[in-house]
Parts: C-alpha cells; structure tokens; sequence
C-alpha cells in the first residue's frame, strides 16, 4: 500500500462511488480510477493492446474489459486472461479520512527487462505478432535489443519446429547479420521480422526431441567426420544427429564446419542451394550467440542433410549434358588438384568472371581446375562464382517468368554461403561448391536471355539523398525493376555514401511484408559488396538487389503496420484520438 508521501491525493470517495471510473492525470499517467465492489482499484487507462481507454470498459465481477477487442484484465492486480493483450499496470491506492490517495510510481514486480524477455517468449509461443513487437521495441528502449531477442528466437526455434532448422531461423540469422548495416529503426525492424518469422515457422509444429552426446569425449575428427557423412548418406537422422551433436561438444569450431562442409557438398547443390545455406546461416548465428549453443544449434540442422533432395538426381543436371558427371569428376580430382597448386599464388584474372558464365559447361569447370592448380584458393573461387551468380540476377531479363526470380536467387545464396564457408576451412571440401555454384550459373543462363543492360558508370551531380528517395519510391509501384538498378548505379556516380545507400536499401526492404527470399537476398548482397575489390564489384551486388527487390514490391505492409501501432504505444502517442 501506497505510503502518505509517495501517493497523491486525488478527490473525494463518496465522488468517485457516485461516478466511477474516473481519470486523473499524475505525474504524466493516465490513471483511470474505479469504485467495484466497496473497493478502489487504480489502472493505466491505455489498454496495454493497442492503447484504447480502459475508462470506456466495463467492470463485472473482478474483471475489467476493453471494449476496443474485448480483452480482459483482473482489477486488483492487472493480469490478463488473454495473452495477446500484455497485463495492465495498476497503481496502489487507498482511503485516508474519505479522500482517495494513489501513488503514481510503485516498485515494478519483476524488472523490466525481465518483464518483456517473458513478454517476447510469449509472443513466439502464441505466434502474437504485436506483442513480439512491443517486446523487441522495449528491449531496445533497455540496452538489448540484440542479444536477447536473438538468444531468445534461437533458443524457441531449435526446441519447437520438429524438422529443425528451417526458414523462420535462417531468417533470424540473415537479420542478425544485417542489423550493423541499417539505420535504428530498422535495426528493430530487422529483430521483429527475425523473431516473428521463427513463430510463424515453429506455429503448429511438434517439438524436437533431442538425442544425445556420444560419451566417448576422445572421438576424432576424422571418425566423427566419417560418421556423420555415412548416416548422412543413408538418412539415418537420429544417428546423424548424434554424431554432429558430438563434435561440436567436443570439437573446435573449425573442425565441425569441416565436417559440416563435407557432408552439405557429398552430394550436388543440395535441396536447390538451401542445405549449404542454412548450415551456414546457423554457424554465423553461433558469431552472435556463442558457440556453447552449437550442439542445439547444429543439430537442429540435421534433416537439411537426411531429408534433402540432390540435384544429381535430376533431369536438368543429368540432360542434355550430364553435368553432374563433370562435377563429380572435378571433386574427385581435388586432392591432385590442390597439390599441384601448393605454394602457389593465384590472381583472378580480368576475365574470369565471364568465362563463368560461359555457355560450355566443360569450359567453366576447366577454368576451376587450372585455377586450383596454379594455386587459387577455395576463398578466391567461391568469390568468383558469387559474382557471376549476382551478374545473373543484375542482368535477369523481366520477360522471364517471375517464378524464374527465385532461380538465380537460389544460386546466389549457394554462392555467398560457399564463400562464407569457404573463409572458416582450409579443408578441401571447400572447393566443392565452386563447381556444383558454377554449374548452377551455367544452367541460369537461358534467364539472361536477352541480358538486362548493366548500367554504365555515368557522372551524375544529382544530390545523392535525392536520389536515395527516388530509388525507395520505385518499391511504390510495379514494373520499376531497371529504374532501380539505374538509381544505384547512379548514387554510385554522384560519389554518394555507400552506407547510406545500403540504409536506404535496408529501409525498403523492412517496411514491406518481404518474403523469405527478399530477406535473404539483401543480407546475401551487403555481404557480398563487403568483400568487393573496385568500384564495379561493390556496386553490382547492390544493383541485383534493388532490382530484386524491385521486383517483389510493393506489398500490402501489414508486418509494418503492426510494427508502427507498437511503436506509437511506445512512444505514449495516441492511436485512437482520446484519454
């Protein structure tokens, strides 16, 4: 109970009993006061849901309820019965000689941190998309709006989606990765879409029940390696599990992303680019979360490997070249390969890139080959194939079906996750995706038929600003696909800030309701435009994903519309015109 010199007076009880509720003003509260039952009771009258006055409820039997969507509260402490709703703050009141006092500043129950972490696990278990937001946005408000609800999201993805890792994580993972590169708010975009989409993922699904550890501590690599591709091969998830479980409890990170590697390139461009993909993403998501996650982590992973499908298996790799056959002929030729080019020193030379994206298959993987034996890296070849896949999708003719978009994506984010892999290992598995990526550039080609124009660099003095809102307002209606590949080519050429313009991207990009491929392919090109060697090379990657993106928007935006209501709630703006 609130104490004489902590509370306010506020008026008489015998007003408050003729007419109840009533609303005050203290301390910048809006407190609305109710008279049930011979009690008073003392609430915020912004209904935690979407901030409609609890004064214009009604009270019956213990509970309050909004009339804005019915959500109810118990009066005396401000639990709700429904969890989409968030508890309502109540203030301690009391009766001194008939005149209600209150006291507008009482001890929180749990700390606030606490309270929204709690808030954010409730969010994902009831897939509440609203709330998870107010939690992201609080959470930041407190000094951690990264880590927690990136441990958080993690830790719900890998216990509640019985197949594992999957698309709501690897989108977790590609925001996490994004979240240094785009302006504030967006960084809370970015984390409400990461944990919004592992819900949405996990929704409905079973749990995972985990195996265990192997308790031999004193296994070795190569026998965990060896293991672990053997059930792999034959689809024995549970062993499988077991073995990968193992290594990264006992086994330094670099040894599980050997084996790791091994087993995503055994068989060509698994599950059409996705198995190396998101064994990637969930190694860069234990960067952000520490790798004592690994085993769940990685383990969680284990059906991208059993259950995929394996190109080689295909019609299009097999006919009318068989070019899984080349591929597995290259694989098979690494360890001479890589001997032959020890000591060695490779530089791509100038026309690499277009003899990738040749129309021979036989002259592409022959270029690989020569490459490895005059010493060229795994790093250095999974960085070429990156970007002739991201010339594919900056020169995707639009008269292509828009289905055909997802294919060259496809092969870019198997290329950036070779490379990404790539720079973990010296292990020779890392040179297998350059052959399978490559393949797959060779099989995109009928998409650059006749190929977009590239725009030619062309000096501009337009004010780069200017033109960063130019290029947001092609993502407002269809069919801007080449203006906006043109207006990143042309912020390059007025000298404008590459963050800036990678902000701009990242704002258009979070705003809308974008799809799991959007999402990927932005983080896919900042990634790729860290790694560029001039000024074409950064820009390339930056005008294939304006025009992707382009070429999905704009959308109905109702992820953002949910995002702006817990903003403003945030912020103690008025939604609805009153208090």
């Amino acid at each position: 109970m609130a104490t004489a010199d902590a509370s306010h007076e506020l008026f008489p009880l015998a007003d408050l009993t003729e007419n109840s509720p009533q609303v005050v003003q203290v301390d910048g509260h809006s407190i609305a006061v109710f008279h049930h039952e011979d009690r008073v009771y003392a609430v915020d009258n912004r209904c935690p849901h979407m901030g409609f006055p609890l004064s214009k409820g009604t009270v019956d039997d213990g509970l309050l309820t909004c009339h804005w969507h019915h959500a109810r509260f118990e009066l005396a402490c401000g639990d709700t019965l429904d969890p989409w709703a968030d508890d309502v703050q109540t203030f301690p009141v009391e009766v001194r000689d008939g005149v209600v006092y209150v006291d507008p500043d009482p001890d929180p129950d749990v700390p606030p941190e606490t309270h929204w972490r709690n808030r954010l696990a409730d969010a994902m278990q009831e897939n509440i998309s609203l709330v998870a937001a107010k939690a992201v946005i609080n959470l930041d408000a407190l000094g951690d709006g990264f880590s927690t609800p990136l441990r958080t999201a993690v830790d719900f993805g890998t216990k509640y989606r019985a197949s594992g890792w999957g698309s709501g994580l690897t989108t977790l993972g590609a925001m996490a990765n994004l979240y240094g590169d785009v302006a504030h708010d967006e960084k809370l975009r970015a984390m409400y879409v990461g944990v919004t989409e592992v819900a949405a993922d996990c929704a409905g699904e079973p749990p995972r029940f985990d195996q265990y550890e192997l308790r031999n501590d004193d296994l070795s690599k190569a026998r965990l390696k060896s293991w672990f591709r053997e059930t792999c091969e034959v689809r024995d998830g549970d062993g499988a599990e077991r073995c990968l479980r193992t290594a990264a409890a006992v086994l330094p990170p670099e040894d599980v992303v050997e084996i790791l590697l091994a087993a995503a390139t055994d068989h060509l461009y698994m599950n059409a680019s996705h198995t190396l993909d998101f064994v990637n993403k969930a190694v860069e998501t234990l960067d952000h979360v520490g790798w004592e996650a690994a085993p769940d982590v990685l383990a969680s992973t284990v059906d991208q490997f059993t259950d995929a499908a394996r190109s080689e298996e295909s019609s299009q790799w097999r006919q009318p070249i068989d070019v899984a056959a080349l591929c597995f002929d290259a694989h098979d030729a690494l360890p001479d390969l890589v001997a032959a080019g020890e000591g060695r020193e490779w530089t791509r030379p100038d026309d690499f890139v277009e003899t990738l994206l040749a129309d021979d298959p036989h002259a592409v993987v022959d270029a690989l080959r020569d490459a490895i034996r005059q010493g060229a890296t795994a790093e250095q070849l999974t960085r070429a194939v990156a970007l002739a896949a991201t010339r594919r999708v900056a020169q995707f003719a639009t008269s292509n079906e828009f289905g055909d978009w997802n294919t060259v994506h496809h092969t870019l984010s198997y290329a950036n996750a070779a490379h990404a892999m790539a720079a973990r290992t010296d292990a020779i598995e890392a040179y297998k995706p350059c052959f399978d990526g490559a393949i797959s550039v060779y099989l995109d080609r009928f998409l650059n038929t006749p190929a977009a124009p590239r725009p030619e660099p062309t000096p501009s003095d337009r004010d780069p600003a200017t033109i960063r809102a130019d290029l947001l307002a092609t993502f407002d209606e269809q069919g801007r696909v080449n203006e906006a590949g043109r207006l990143v080519s042309e912020h390059f050429d007025a000298e404008g800030d590459v963050d800036a313009l990678k902000q701009a991207l990242g704002e258009g990009l979070l705003r809308e309701d974008a799809g799991f491929h959007e999402l990927q392919h932005l983080e896919a090109a900042f990634r790729q435009a860290r790694f560029a060697e001039d000024d074409a090379e950064r820009r390339l990657p930056l005008i294939a994903a304006a025009r992707y993106l382009s070429a999905h928007f704009p959308t109905r935006r109702e992820r953002e519309q949910t995002f702006s209501i817990a903003h403003r709630l945030f912020r103690g703006e008025a939604i609805h015109g009153e208090d």
